[in-house]
């Protein structure tokens, strides 16, 4: 998609989170709190992300998971704000989702913080 295209698609809250690699206010997300069957997709281009079952409460602030859909996310150096981190972007249409950890209580290991606006939700079918 051009910019242009992303910026019809996008709300400008998500336009500032996918495009403009922003955050959203912690603990502020739809996706929180949020607990059914189904999988998570990209808002800008709805590739697959996250199936439900690999999501779990941190208390971070953002929905969290312990690993993404294979080959669905790619990942970025990020040392931004005096940081050294490790962004989590769409493997389709590059879009930044949020930050992956090392640091997560499952056994993956991983905790991969991602913004709720970055997000659609696809229930599972009956």
């Amino acid at each position: 998609m051009t910019d242009d295209e992303f910026k019809k698609k996008l709300t400008p809250e998500q336009y500032h989170i996918m495009r403009e690699k922003g955050t959203e206010m912690a603990f502020s997300g739809k996706y929180i709190e949020f607990d059914e069957d189904g999988i998570y997709v990209c808002a800008a281009c709805g590739n697959p992300l996250f199936a439900s079952e690999h999501k779990f409460d941190c208390e971070c602030g953002w929905p969290t998971f312990d690993e993404a859909l294979p080959n669905h996310v790619k990942f970025q150096d990020d040392y931004s704000y005096g940081f050294e981190r490790t962004e989590v972007l769409c493997a389709r249409c590059d879009s930044h989702l949020g930050h992956v950890f090392e640091d997560g209580p499952t056994r993956s290991g991983e905790r991969f913080c991602i913004n709720s606006l970055a997000l659609d939700f696809k229930p599972q079918e009956k």
